[in-house]
């Protein structure tokens, strides 16, 4: 797959982002300012790892950015879309999944149920049609039986 612009500038937005975090909490990340150490005492992050990513090279690893977000009490979510990792679109898909298009019957549910026996099969459909409000199939011959 072929890289874009936004996917080859994402490590130094990354970088910027956190930067920006990591600044808005007190850190000092002026050369010598001991914050990229400190942040990385705090969060449990490696300092290598932290200069890594503040130097723009990047973060893929999802356990570190679990961290981050833990440490920067943050939704992980958020974290891993700034990463890269997902887009907003996929984040979303993520926290409002939509139900699947495929639809089945009660009766093929039951099979996949593996409700076997006449009886439970026909108390299965007739129950799931009666919560669906819809009438069962055939005549109503086959309720007169139950």
């Amino acid at each position: 797959m072929e890289r874009t612009k936004r996917e080859d500038d994402t490590p130094a937005r990354f970088a910027a982002w956190l930067r920006a975090q990591l600044e808005q909490r007190g850190y000092d990340l002026r050369p010598r300012g001991g914050g990229q150490t400190k942040f990385a005492e705090e969060s449990g992050v490696g300092r290598a790892t932290v200069s890594r990513i503040l130097a723009g090279h990047g973060a893929t690893d999802t356990r570190v950015l679990a961290t981050l977000a833990n440490a920067l009490h943050l939704p992980l979510g958020e974290v891993l879309v700034q990463a890269g990792i997902l887009d907003e679109a996929e984040l979303s898909a993520v926290r409002d999944p939509t139900p699947g298009t495929r639809r089945i019957t009660p009766e093929q549910a039951a099979d996949e149920l593996g409700i076997e026996d006449d009886q439970s099969r026909r108390l299965f459909v007739s129950m799931t049609h009666t919560l669906r409000r819809t009438p069962p199939p055939g005549d109503g011959a086959e309720r007169a039986d139950e």
